[in-house]
């Protein structure tokens, strides 16, 4: 009989045990799910101040009193939305090389200018020249760059700041152009105040939230795409 009992109290404390470690487990389960569900909530409203400072430049950019602020040369822009800080960027892509327009050289002078070898740019180049002459279609998004012989995705990566598909240009307008493009294909430096921006440009907008939650947003817009357009710009590349 005192055998059994002690059995008995052998499993009652073996069940208690196992129920302990289970309960342990369960507990630390919530409380991940619980930070993971905070982390999601505060990084949802970063995400959305981003989007607002997106729609806060975009009304600067599309009202004639305001435009004059929103310089497309890059210059920073601070503002507070909701508890959060905007940092606020806008480049004009007339300050960009064209892929589709500009000379297959300076796109090589171009790769050579952000780390790429000789011979790795000049087999750029003469991929485009090649792609050109069999009067292949013009490339419809960027990342079509990245099949380009002699293009490995590290060149793609430090190139993607400086090329564009929509500028139409031979050559990057200079009052535009990022001190990268400038020494590399001899621009000038002319003042971007009061110069033409252009209908198409890129916003980049960083929201950072109390507590380090942070999102980055950045589009490529086409301003007054048509007279019966719903909205005064069209959205033409999105990444968050």
């Amino acid at each position: 009989m005192k055998h059994q009992r002690g059995v008995a109290l052998l499993l009652v404390l073996w069940v208690l045990a196992m129920l302990s470690v289970m309960l342990s487990g369960l507990a630390g389960w919530v409380q991940l799910q619980s930070r993971q569900s905070a982390w999601n909530r505060q990084h949802a409203q970063a995400q959305l101040a981003a989007e607002a400072g997106l729609n806060l430049a975009l009304q600067g950019l599309t009202d004639p009193q305001q435009r004059q602020r929103w310089v497309a040369d890059g210059r920073e822009i601070t503002l507070e939305f909701d508890g959060a800080q905007l940092r606020i960027k806008v480049f004009s892509e007339r300050g960009k090389l064209d892929m589709n327009s500009a000379a297959a050289q300076d796109v090589a002078r171009l790769a050579r200018a952000v780390g790429a070898s000789s011979s790795q740019a000049q087999a750029l180049a003469h991929g485009l020249q090649a792609q050109r002459s069999k009067d292949a279609e013009s490339m419809q998004v960027i990342e079509q760059a990245r099949q380009l012989p002699g293009m490995t995705q590290p060149l793609y990566t430090r190139m993607l700041a400086h090329i564009t598909l929509w500028s139409g240009l031979d050559r990057p307008d200079p009052a535009f152009a990022s001190d990268t493009l400038r020494r590399a294909l001899n621009l000038g430096s002319p003042s971007a105040i009061g110069a033409d921006a252009g209908e198409v440009l890129v916003i980049d907008c960083r929201a950072q939230r109390p507590g380090g939650y942070h999102a980055l947003l950045q589009t490529t817009v086409l301003l007054s795409p048509s007279e019966g357009s719903a909205q005064p710009y069209k959205v033409l590349r999105w990444q968050e």
